[in-house]
């Protein structure tokens, strides 16, 4: 079994960060270079947006894999709550 702080959706999420990474140094260029506020502003929401989805793929793994982990096989009735859980989630 691989390590429990490795899930499968971590690569893609450090994938999803580094393109934020990227963006924001560009967005840096941008403020020192005195682009458009309406385009840094642009910029900064996908940014924003970015994190926010990254954010959100790691707490839905977490429920996958360590919550469920820690109860144990749960049929598909007694899933109920734990998708409510994870649907609930959007709005941290």
């Amino acid at each position: 079994m691989s390590d429990p702080a490795i899930h499968r959706s971590h690569p893609d999420i450090v994938k999803r960060l580094r393109r934020a990474h990227g963006h924001l140094k560009t967005i840096i260029a941008m403020i020192e270079e005195e682009r458009a506020c309406l385009d840094i502003a642009q910029q900064l929401q996908a940014v924003e947006k970015a994190v926010c989805n990254a954010k959100k793929s790691l707490i839905h793994d977490h429920i996958d894999n360590c919550l469920e982990q820690s109860l144990g096989p749960v049929t598909r009735a007694g899933r109920g709550p734990i998708d409510e859980f994870k649907e609930i989630t959007k709005y941290l």
